[in-house]
């Protein structure tokens, strides 16, 4: 984590305690701090995409931010439990944009993402992000964990460490759990190719 995070995340949990306690204040000295951090996020998600993918960063990180305000009545925790929900929604918008651009046959038009060889194939490797969302669903529903260890990881961005302090789990926990849910998400997509 890049040293301006480490020292903003303080500022960022009590920013998000005093926001859920309905401080209006908070909410303006909170924005700039997570808007950066979901642009980041943005960023290095929409950077794997096919070139001309026609959704751009900007518009997902306000989709994100507005969808994230909008949660009334959540007892933010932390920092972590903010980018937590982020990677839930930042996955939620990126698979209707893909599901409303493949409105016809399965694959046709649907946004691929290129999936590095870190989180589901070996190599450069493009994967249509509805049917990676179809996978993690399956997985979700046999390994609850794992499922949420990829979405942390590969939507919100999070470290291995980000992601043990919001699941609340060791580090070595995530580190196993990552194995074993991309390879078993690879031979998943790979069985519906």
């Amino acid at each position: 984590m890049p040293a301006e995070q480490r020292e903003s995340a303080p500022d960022v949990t009590q920013l998000l305690a005093d926001w859920s306690n309905g401080d209006p204040r908070a909410l303006e000295k909170l924005t700039p701090l997570v808007y950066s951090d979901l642009q980041r996020l943005a960023r290095g998600y929409l950077r794997s995409e096919r070139s001309g993918h026609t959704l751009q960063c900007t518009a997902l990180v306000h989709e994100a931010y507005m969808r994230l305000i909008d949660q009334r009545g959540t007892r933010w925790q932390n920092r972590a439990h903010f980018f937590g929900v982020s990677a839930q929604i930042i996955r939620r918008i990126l698979v209707d944009y893909a599901r409303a651009h493949n409105a016809g046959k399965r694959g046709g038009s649907a946004p691929r993402v290129a999936i590095e060889d870190a989180v589901i194939a070996a190599g450069e490797r493009e994967v249509d992000v509805v049917a990676l969302d179809d996978a993690l669903t399956t997985l979700a529903s046999i390994d609850p964990q794992q499922a949420r260890v990829v979405e942390l990881r590969y939507f919100a961005g999070l470290t291995i460490e980000e992601t043990a302090e919001v699941m609340r789990i060791s580090t070595a926990t995530v580190k196993r759990d990552w194995v074993v849910a991309k390879a078993w998400l690879r031979r998943e997509i790979n069985r519906k190719d």
